[in-house]
């Protein structure tokens, strides 16, 4: 058979992951501050793109009528409640939604507000921009600059710093300590090895565990220890409460943990009276006194889902509008650039900077919406748990949420990774909703994981000093509740839950009896 060159036409399917594809799968799974941070970049990178709350007079307008916006996914659009059969009709998510003109007239309206204002654009360069932003109302050397005014905590570091100019005299001393304050982490723990500090600044060891001592003088009580056991003796000792007792105590902190308090007692020579007290003590001690200091701000949980109870008895889903990036594209200035833009090059860069703006807001309007949606079924599934809490909360995975909104598993997955619901119940991230079953030993519906583990939390809460129930009677209970669970799952949720065994739960209440 002769080998010749050929034409030859067939059909086949493909499965393409392109930039666009791509971007709009990474919007989904990131978290409303990861979000606000890439939308950042792309302002930054795109001149089309405009922030949606750039001009403060029109942002003060959106949060007082939020519902008549339309450049962004607002409650109005996407408030769905229970009793509704789905989504909005044409809101099925579809990226096929002509968001250009919406854009445009955005972008001509806000133009022809100004001029009816009787505002003109001013100068655009980089000496009016630096003139605007420069100072206050006004010019001058005597402008008030508040930015001067503001202030910070000190950190730990700066703390210790403080006081170690004050306490030690000697530059070698000082350059000791300045290394040592260098090795303490945030908790206030000295993390250098002191025969290596020594080796690395050509001293000798009696040196650094010296200065080491001065710094353990210092404020707070504590700091600078080099274990916990350290940390606690020298709180107690500022307390004179270091007796020969309660140095024992410390040399077996690991029985304690154990609530071992018989062999503890032996140990000490003190009595159960004695032991209390010394655990009083301890508990009244510090045991990380850093991080009071130059911590991070806890940042608070910000939900991405709100769910509110209706009158009628259903629930209003909606999706948090202040976590949503308003984003706007500047079809006037696309216009204008590419009218007097004779440049190849320069109109190609002008369009994919067009086909990237348009795609970016598509991509975040179906973000928006495919999280309404999941939030919503999951709203649906988990009713029992909004109204009678977490006993009520039904056995869920992803696959059950997927086939109810004709999506994959993994955009379900996707879509709930770092995503918050606030419910009349708290704050909860959408991932708490999904958990393991456990069969019902009458053969009924299954148990969810996690009620069950709430289950075992709140029996052991009740119980009795005098009563303490083992794994084998939580068990006996819950089998009698209609929860067939083994002894070693009962031991492993025990365990989660930061609950000591039986064992260690009677000698603990002993010990306060």
């Amino acid at each position: 058979m002769a080998l010749a060159p050929r034409l030859e036409m067939r059909q086949g399917q493909s499965l393409v992951m392109t930039p666009q594809l791509q971007q709009a799968i990474k919007l989904l799974q990131l978290s409303n501050l990861e979000l606000a941070e890439y939308v950042d970049q792309e302002l930054e990178r795109n001149p089309l793109l405009e922030n949606g709350v750039a001009n403060p007079e029109r942002a003060s307008d959106e949060r007082e009528a939020p519902a008549e916006t339309h450049d962004q996914v607002t409650t109005s659009e996407t408030a769905l409640t229970l009793n509704e059969d789905g989504p909005p009709p044409g809101r099925d998510g579809d990226l096929d939604t002509d968001y250009e003109n919406v854009y445009a007239d955005e972008a001509r309206a806000d133009t022809q507000n100004n001029e009816a204002a009787g505002e003109t654009p001013g100068p655009t360069g980089s000496d009016w921009q630096s003139m605007r932003t420069s100072g206050g109302g006004g010019s001058g050397d005597g402008d008030y600059d508040f930015a001067a005014t503001l202030t910070r905590e000190a950190t730990l570091a700066e703390h210790l710093t403080d006081q170690m100019n004050m306490a030690l005299k000697m530059p070698g001393d000082r350059m000791i300590a300045a290394f040592l304050i260098d090795q303490v982490n945030e908790a206030g723990y000295m993390t250098a090895d002191l025969a290596e500090a020594a080796e690395r600044l050509g001293v000798d060891v009696e040196d650094v565990e010296a200065v080491l001592g001065v710094l353990q003088t210092f404020e707070p009580t504590g700091i600078c220890a080099r274990n916990l056991k350290e940390c606690l003796t020298l709180q107690l000792a500022e307390q004179d409460r270091l007796d020969p007792a309660m140095r024992a105590f410390l040399d077996n902190l690991e029985l304690f943990a154990r609530r071992d308090f018989d062999t503890l007692m032996k140990l000490t020579g003190a009595d159960r009276d004695d032991i209390a007290s010394m655990i009083d003590d301890i508990r009244g001690c510090n045991p990380k006194p850093g991080l009071a200091f130059g911590g991070e701000p806890v940042v608070p949980v910000i939900p991405d889902v709100f769910v509110r109870a209706r009158s009628d008895g259903g629930w209003a889903i909606e999706l948090n509008t202040e976590t949503l990036p308003r984003v706007l594209i500047n079809q006037q200035y696309y216009a204008e650039v590419s009218k007097f833009s004779n440049d190849p090059k320069a109109k190609a860069y002008l369009s994919e900077c067009l086909n990237n703006a348009n795609w970016l807001v598509k991509s975040l309007d179906q973000r928006a919406r495919t999280i309404l949606k999941v939030a919503s079924e999951i709203v649906r599934q988990q009713d029992g748990f909004l109204v009678h809490g977490v006993q009520h909360l039904k056995p869920l995975n992803l696959k059950t949420i997927a086939e109810a909104i004709s999506m994959h598993e993994s955009t379900v997955s996707r879509v709930t990774a770092n995503k918050y619901i606030a419910t009349p119940r708290g704050i909860f991230e959408m991932k708490y909703f999904f958990t393991s079953s456990i069969a019902s030993s009458e053969g009924g519906a299954a148990h969810s994981a996690e009620a069950v583990r709430h289950r075992i939390k709140d029996l052991i809460d009740r119980e009795l000093s005098d009563a303490v129930l083992s794994d084998d009677n939580i068990v006996d209970i819950l089998k009698g509740q209609g929860v067939d669970i083994a002894r070693r799952t009962v031991a492993k949720y025990r365990e989660a839950l930061n609950i000591p065994s039986s064992v260690q739960r009677r000698r603990e209440k002993k010990a306060y009896a």
